[in-house]
């Protein structure tokens, strides 16, 4: 067995990276691509490894004869690189085809080296490796039959998005025998470059070949080995972020702050959505109207406040909507923050995030729950020098609920000493009560001016990708002034026309969160039972765990990352927990939650 691979490339897209060095010199970690695809190679006992070379070739080799590979290496140059495709650098070396069993690569992949055992150990000759079509992969995709025969390779034109369930993507990493190549791959290769030019790619010759009645060629699929393909800047980041040392990894994930569909395979068990809304009819309605949206302007800020106002049975001086909640906590501190504000830690940072520590009055429960009542919060900020208090209820992290009628009691007082108070109910349709929790009423929110909600609708409502928040108040000169702060196109259509629409899907909502009721209390029946986990009580689309377990919170959702692709938010490095081990686990479908409660079960055994 013998090893080809293709690095005569420029890698243009990664820029300023490749002025002075080859795509596959590229560090991932500080380590260069074609350094870690040798050091694989040169543990499989290959009689040799052909390397095609172009651009900066003499850079290239001279660096990689400074390895200490014991496999024999060979070089083939292609010396229009910068005029041809890959097909005409494998062109070259297609007498080595001829000459061995062959294991080609394109040198701008990374992977775990037991994603090219799956080749090695399967006795099968002639093998393409592919992974299931993800949403970030582009490139050669496959259709195969039951006996994982490929039955077509897929030009663009010929790619269906409806059908990417059953698409498979080559990972460019194949296994040829001598045989094949000889009655097969070279005769193709050598035809279709003299018919078609070397401006093409060598997976156009594995497509005519797929054609015959009997091509000897199958795919070994990956499980769940790690791999990616560079081409540019963002591919890079990413595969830093994969195949970092599991110390390093979480922080890369976290610094990400969401995208995780970009990673393969990874569950997102830290950022917050509800599992059960949109519904499938909802979500056809607006892949229906998609081109309509994509190629229109939204509405301005009037209209958007008129279709919130709607639904939520309020007058439109009265709200605002936002880019998420986000955006409408950033205006709101820089718009009304003029002395002290009181908030309860540990909490959501979004809001302490945008004060100066000198302008907050704190207030941190002393119990391990981090639970609080409204009399609580009341006795220990009523002495205090304060314009303003920020309830998050239920909140985040902890899952904490005070009670509708508490609340009241609470905007009471924040009424009679004359400051504001700002409740975001983000999370509030998750509290399972008897009654509505929410204090979007205008009749409230005329008799208390000085009252402001907030509610993301990313989160209570499954649409995070939409960035989609309100604000209210009866304070309609506060909401003015709101308005003219952010963007008049704020939002984007598809995120309007998901307000429009969805008053019509109430009564889906409502079954929705009855299910999610109904799970979320199996849920915490679940992690109650595991070892290792204090499960605090919630009312919120998340459980907060202490995690008692010797390993800590740290390693252990170090570990759930690393080895079972599992993330969730640990919560020690957090203000308020005083660097103690409490982790925050979404709720998520049946089937996620088994998959994280199984890998908990292995982990805290």
């Amino acid at each position: 067995m013998q090893a080809i691979i293709l690095a005569a490339g420029m890698g243009k897209r990664l820029k300023e990276l490749t002025n002075d060095v080859t795509k596959c010199m590229v560090k991932v970690n500080g380590v260069p691509l074609i350094q870690r695809m040798l050091s694989i190679l040169d543990r499989k006992n290959l009689e040799k490894i052909i390397i095609v070379v172009g651009y900066k070739s003499e850079v290239l080799m001279d660096y990689i004869n400074s390895l200490s590979v014991q496999t024999p290496i060979e070089y083939v140059t292609n010396p229009i690189y910068n005029k041809t495709n890959n097909i005409y650098s494998l062109y070259l070396a297609r007498h080595y085809l001829l000459q061995d069993d062959t294991l080609l690569l394109e040198s701008d992949l990374i992977f775990e080296e037991r994603a090219l055992d799956r080749l090695l150990c399967n006795p099968y000759p002639n093998l393409v490796l592919a992974a299931k079509f993800e949403s970030w992969m582009d490139g050669t995709v496959l259709e195969l039959d039951e006996d994982d025969n490929i039955t077509r390779f897929l030009s663009k034109k010929e790619f269906r998005f409806s059908k990417c369930s059953c698409y498979y993507k080559t990972v460019n990493i194949y296994k040829f025998s001598k045989a094949f190549s000889s009655t097969h791959y070279v005769p193709f290769l050598e035809a279709y470059s003299k018919a078609l030019g070397y401006n093409e790619y060598y997976e156009q010759v594995l497509k005519v070949i797929s054609l015959l009645d009997k091509p000897d060629l199958k795919v070994e699929k990956l499980g769940n080995e790690s791999w990616y393909e560079i081409d540019d800047i963002q591919d890079l980041k990413i595969a830093e972020t994969i195949f970092a040392e599991p110390h390093e990894k979480l922080e890369k994930f976290q610094q990400c702050y969401g995208g995780y569909w970009r990673y393969p395979k990874v569950m997102d068990f830290c950022y917050l959505v509800n599992p059960f809304f949109p519904n499938k009819k909802l979500i056809r309605e607006l892949r229906t109207n998609f081109e309509t949206l994509l190629c229109n302007y939204p509405s301005g800020m009037g209209v958007n406040s008129l279709l919130a106002a709607k639904y939520f049975s309020l007058h439109s001086q009265n709200i605002v909507v936002g880019n998420g909640a986000a955006e409408l906590i950033k205006a709101l501190m820089e718009n009304i923050v003029r002395d002290k504000i009181g908030l309860v830690f540990p909490t959501f940072e979004e809001y302490p995030n945008r004060l100066r520590p000198e302008d907050i009055v704190a207030f941190y429960p002393q119990n391990p729950d981090f639970s609080y009542t409204a009399d609580d919060l009341m006795e220990f900020f009523d002495d205090k020098q304060m314009s303003m208090l920020a309830l998050i209820n239920p909140d985040n992290p902890s899952g904490n609920y005070i009670p509708k009628n508490d609340v009241l009691r609470l905007i009471q007082w924040s009424h009679d000493k004359g400051i504001r108070l700002i409740v975001d109910e983000s999370f509030v349709d998750f509290a399972e009560t008897s009654e509505s929790s929410t204090l979007l009423e205008q009749s409230l929110l005329e008799q208390y001016p000085y009252l402001i909600v907030v509610k993301s609708i990313s989160k209570s409502y499954g649409v995070p990708g939409l960035r989609l928040g309100v604000l209210a108040s009866g304070d309609s000169t506060l909401i003015d002034r709101i308005k003219k702060d952010v963007s008049i196109w704020n939002i984007n259509s598809f995120a309007e026309y998901y307000m429009q629409i969805f008053e019509k899907y109430r009564s889906y909502y409502k079954n929705g969160m009855e299910r999610f009721y109904k799970v979320r209390r199996q849920f915490v029946e679940q992690l109650k039972n595991l070892p290792g986990l204090r499960v605090i009580p919630s009312q919120a689309n998340y459980v907060m765990c202490e995690v008692i377990h010797p390993c800590g919170s740290a390693l252990l959702t170090e570990q759930l990352l690393t080895k079972y692709n599992i993330l969730i938010k640990d919560l020690s490095s957090k203000k308020g927990f005083s660097g103690r081990p409490y982790v925050r686990i979404a709720v998520k479908r049946p089937e996620e939650n088994e998959a994280i409660v199984t890998a908990l079960k292995e982990i805290l055994q």
